[in-house]
């Protein structure tokens, strides 16, 4: 496997967020220096190192001013709508300290190393050093180093050297300051503030590295130092470490900053799990209850549909000849416990009298009821912890089955209390009680799975029966208290066949990634103590387990950080498509406490780190904001402010504290908001997004209940001759095309930037001041010894960047994704005056014409767009793989005419769309298409909503697709969305055009009533 790499816009906007911080900054490469220096004294008798000016390569020092970095550093912010900082947050290791918040699971990683690219690109910076916090992080990004060469490599046409810092092979550190290429150094924060005599050989003069300290080799290069997790490296003996590093600027990333410098870029729980970029979590959780006057054990561990009725899963005592045994057996209506059990005493009166598949529980006639996941009785703490790793190998199978065929693997991740409860060197086999416990559940819940399996199945069931039992678990501990083994092994030593186990375990986890990663390597299920809690991740972690108590010290939020990254397929693809991202994307939890309670603590958490949002949606909030129309950025007046801040309390979208209310974002997700003033319409999509920036509690993201998923069957309908008929009308393949007219674009483009190309020149500051009295020989040197007396702004008629080559034409076709010669038709035809304005700010220029030619590529290609259907059709497996773990609780059924039980509803209209549907006289069948029917558009693939067929002679058009939408208002239908149906207006008149018979109609409605109307027409 060979993991791949897209260009994203949400990485690209992290990065630009830290690049444009320097807009203006001139391209210089590295000013040299003498990398063996002299000594010499200053005048107050210290000694220092003499850099010359030859022989090595440092970073070229900012050449703007705090005025006009602060400038582009509001900028930045403003651009986000993030709060604009009062001056530049300065501490001892630097003047200047970016935050970057991204969430866990974003690839904070993947943009950090782009960062590093982009600011050679622009600025040629060349130095860097990654700084981590532990051994698990440091392999993480050495890892991620590696696999991304390749990708960078393509679109930057140049290699990043790079190593991680070990004192003692420092021809890393002389080739880093002696090399004039991109030079990336990663280190963790224990090779530079531990006590041990080999970590503190960074500030000793070594004779194998000619007498000098590499600590002052590194600071001489003047690097930009990037701290990975930087919350961990707080501690006044790390800060002054780093402080000796002497940084041109410090980059901080995290998902939880504990101290805020600038902020500069905000990607929070909240924006990733909307912007659909992380995986969904579901909790699945064990509640312990006591049912009085009885001592029967009982554990519930699921509800299941059947063609029939529903059916419990249930975990019992049986008494058997060699014993009582507990057994898990699925438990249907009218079903005895004293006679199954064989007349255990404890079950008398415990016959089922209901089992709810929509609300998850069973009762018995004697009037007690358990809930999934509830267990009662003799409930001991080895009988919590065996349910938990049960329940893991089983969630971990449902997700097995579902998702081998489309070449995913599946990992599971325990994090354990104790090392010793799976490994235990005093056993001969050096297996722990969880270990044991994990191969018996494991061995009876597979041949559960093959007994069950489908035999047409025998690609998965050949897997499965391969994997030795021992072979597919296996740990990873940050050290062993016993032997001292884990923490790094080096290398195998002959006959020490146990240290051999622990290197290939090492390995594996922390740094062969695409291996484990394979179907070929049977370790699936992985046992680590803390050394996994933060800092590592692999993408295909579907399943954790907590098999430990709560503490204080490591949050569920940092846990549950490690299965959030967005899964990738054999060939290495992430699995990141909007439509199905999480059907695919889904990670259980498996918790010791209740569902309840664990997502209570979750979600708190999760709103206790998006302390930094704004909480109020009053007129001050909205005044200055930033909104992005089509003719530019659009400041909001105080005026508009009002406006926005009285359509809200007029609805009662907020509180009397200015808070937003549940009801808002109810509204939002039904369809049904209000409309906003007539002077605001225009505006709607980015002033809610200002309101959805606001914090409320109902945005946490949706933690769903893992024992709700179930699946939704096919039912009779969908063997209907009519469905069969409409089916095979919709399901074929297509391609579509583009009749480009180049000329045509050329002409639009040259008429829209003559119109609206503005470029807002660079300004710079003048300050004049005079020297104070008593100023000490360190405030002069702090720059502290001068009175500000007068400031002045002027504009600059021309840029600094006029000294620097640019290849403006080919940063527009990278952009734009025209060719060369398409670039320089529009530059050439432009007014002088407007291609003039390059010169007053290169960068804002290439933003502005990159925005404008692309939207008017956008409207000519939607335009000259056309379908070519294909040979391919689509196979009913479509309907299948999006129905195997459905929430049906909140679901619409059970139904009369849909090809499902259920109907699993995206909103309010879509809800009452549905009953309508399957009372209507006229419908004779339909479905809600699933997530993987795709039509391909130029703005991504579009998924319709519904595909019916009515009563022949009852309406004109007797197959229809429709796209249900709560209004049809061009204002709530804008940007790609409006595009797509347009484009699939097309697909469906190119479709009707290829079959006899019937024809299919297409269109956008908004009720049941508006339906008939169109096919009846």
């Amino acid at each position: 496997m060979k993991l791949k790499f897209k260009v994203q816009p949400y990485q690209t906007n992290a990065v630009e967020s830290v690049v444009d911080c320097f807009s203006g900054q001139p391209n210089l490469s590295g000013t040299t220096y003498r990398v063996d220096p002299g000594v010499v004294v200053n005048k107050q008798g210290q000694q220092g190192w003499d850099y010359g000016d030859q022989d090595g390569f440092r970073n070229a020092d900012i050449a703007l001013s705090d005025t006009q970095l602060l400038q582009n550093i509001h900028n930045v912010q403003s651009r986000q709508n993030l709060p604009v900082s009062d001056g530049l947050v300065s501490n001892s290791s630097s003047k200047i300290n970016l935050d970057i918040e991204m969430e866990t699971g974003t690839g904070k990683t993947y943009c950090y190393i782009k960062t590093i690219f982009e600011m050679n690109r622009r600025y040629g910076w060349s130095k860097f050093i990654i700084v981590v916090p532990s051994i698990a992080i440091r392999e993480g990004v050495y890892k991620s180093l590696q696999i991304t060469q390749e990708h960078f490599s393509e679109t930057y046409h140049k290699k990043a050297r790079f190593f991680v810092y070990n004192s003692k092979q420092l021809h890393h550190l002389e080739s880093f300051s002696s090399d004039s290429g991109i030079n990336v150094m990663v280190i963790n924060i224990q090779a530079f503030n531990a006590a041990g005599k080999d970590n503190r050989r960074i500030y000793d003069e070594l004779d194998d590295f000619q007498s000098r300290r590499p600590i002052d080799v590194i600071s001489a290069n003047r690097p930009i130092l990037i701290l990975d997790e930087p919350q961990k490296m707080e501690g006044k003996k790390t800060l002054d470490a780093l402080e000796k590093f002497k940084p041109l600027m410090v980059l901080r990333y995290s998902a939880t900053h504990k101290t805020t410098h600038n902020k500069i870029h905000r990607l929070d729980a909240l924006d990733a799990y909307n912007q659909k970029l992380v995986k969904k979590i579901n909790v699945r959780g064990i509640s312990v209850k006591g049912l009085a006057g009885t001592n029967a054990y009982l554990y519930l561990e699921s509800i299941e549909t059947s063609k029939s009725a529903p059916v419990a899963r249930v975990e019992y005592e049986v008494k058997q000849n060699s014993g009582i045994k507990r057994v898990t057996r699925k438990l249907k209506h009218r079903d005895n416990l004293y006679e199954l059990s064989n007349g255990l005493d404890q079950y008398k009166g415990f016959v089922v009298s209901e089992i709810d598949a929509r609300t998850d529980f069973i009762e018995f006639t004697n009037g007690h009821k358990l809930e999934a996941g509830d267990a009662t009785g003799d409930v001991t703490e080895e009988t919590i912890r065996r349910i938990q790793i049960r329940e893991t190998i089983k969630a971990h199978f449902e997700k097995e089955q579902k998702l081998f065929s489309q070449g995913i693997k599946v990992l599971s991740l325990f994090f354990i209390d104790e090392v010793a409860k799976y490994r235990d060197y005093s056993q001969a086999d050096e297996k722990g009680e969880y270990a044991r416990i994990f191969e018996e559940e494991y061995i009876e819940e597979r041949n559960r799975i093959l007994y069950e399996l489908p035999l047409e199945n025998n690609e998965y069931r050949q897997h499965l029966e391969q994997i030795e039992v021992d072979k597919t678990h296996n740990g990873y501990f940050s050290i062993d208290k016993k032997t001292k083994r884990l923490t790094n092994p080096k290398e195998k030593k002959q006959g020490d066949e146990k240290l051999a186990d622990d290197v290939d375990a090492y390995d594996l986890i922390l740094k062969d990634k695409e291996k484990l990663l394979s179907f070929d390597e049977p370790t699936r299920f992985i046992f680590s103590h803390s050394a996994l809690r933060e800092g590592w991740d692999n993408p295909n972690v579907f399943v954790m387990c907590m098999l430990k108590h709560s503490e204080n010290t490591i949050s569920r939020r940092q846990e549950v950080g490690r299965g959030l990254r967005l899964a990738v397929n054999q060939h290495g693809d992430r699995q990141d498509h909007p439509a199905t991202v999480h059907e695919i994307n889904v990670l259980s939890v498996i918790a010791s406490e209740s569902y309840k309670d664990f997502v209570g603590n979750l979600q708190k958490e999760i709103s206790d780190a998006l302390s930094a949002r704004p909480k109020k949606a009053d007129v001050d909030y909205f005044t200055g904001k930033k909104l992005q129309t089509e003719a530019g950025p659009l400041e909001v007046s105080e005026t508009m402010a009002k406006q926005i801040y009285r359509y809200l309390v007029k609805n009662d979208y907020t509180r009397d504290d200015d808070s937003i209310a549940p009801v808002y974002h109810e509204a939002k997700a039904n369809e049904s908001l209000a409309p906003l003033p007539e002077e605001l319409a225009p505006y709607a999509e980015e002033i809610f997004k200002l309101v959805d920036s606001v914090f409320s509690e109902s945005q946490l993201p949706k933690v769903g209940d893992d024992r709700k998923p179930k699946l939704n069957r096919l039912n009779d309908n969908f063997h209907k001759q009519e469905f069969k008929k409409l089916w095979e009308r919709i399901n074929r393949k297509a391609v579509y095309q583009v009749d480009f007219d180049s000329d045509e674009l050329i002409a639009n483009c040259v008429r829209v930037m003559d119109n609206e190309l503005r470029v807002t020149p660079l300004q710079y500051t003048i300050q004049a001041g005079t020297q104070g009295d008593s100023v000490s020989y360190e405030q002069l040197g702090a720059g502290k010894g001068f009175q500000i007396t007068a400031t002045q702004t002027e504009y600059e008629a021309t840029s600094v960047h006029s000294t620097v080559k640019y290849d403006l034409i080919g940063k527009l076709a990278e952009g734009t994704k025209l060719t060369r010669r398409t670039v320089a038709a529009i530059l050439t035809k432009i007014q002088p005056s407007v291609f003039n304005q390059f010169k007053q700010n290169p960068e804002h220029f290439i933003a502005e014409a990159t925005r404008l030619i692309n939207e008017q590529k956008a409207s000519i290609i939607i335009e000259r767009l056309s379908y070519d259907t294909t040979n391919e059709t689509y196979d009913t497996d479509v309907f299948t793989d999006a129905q195997t773990g459905q929430d049906l609780s909140q679901a619409v059924g059970v139904l009369k005419k849909h090809v499902f039980d259920y109907v699993v509803t995206d909103s309010k209209v879509e809800r009452e769309f549905v009953e309508e549907l399957d009372s209507s006289k006229e419908v004779v069948v339909y479905s809600k298409l699933p997530r993987g029917f795709l039509i391909p558009t130029p703005v991504g693939d579009y998924n319709p909503d519904w595909a019916i067929a009515f009563q022949e002679g009852s309406v004109k058009h007797i197959y229809f697709v429709a796209e249900t939408k709560g209004s049809l208002s061009s204002l709530s239908l804008r940007g790609i969305e409006e595009r797509k149906i347009e484009c699939a207006r097309k697909f469906f008149e190119r479709l009707s055009g290829d079959v006899d018979g019937e024809k299919v109609k297409y269109d956008v409605v908004t009720n049941y009533s508006e339906l008939m109307s169109m096919v009846a027409g």
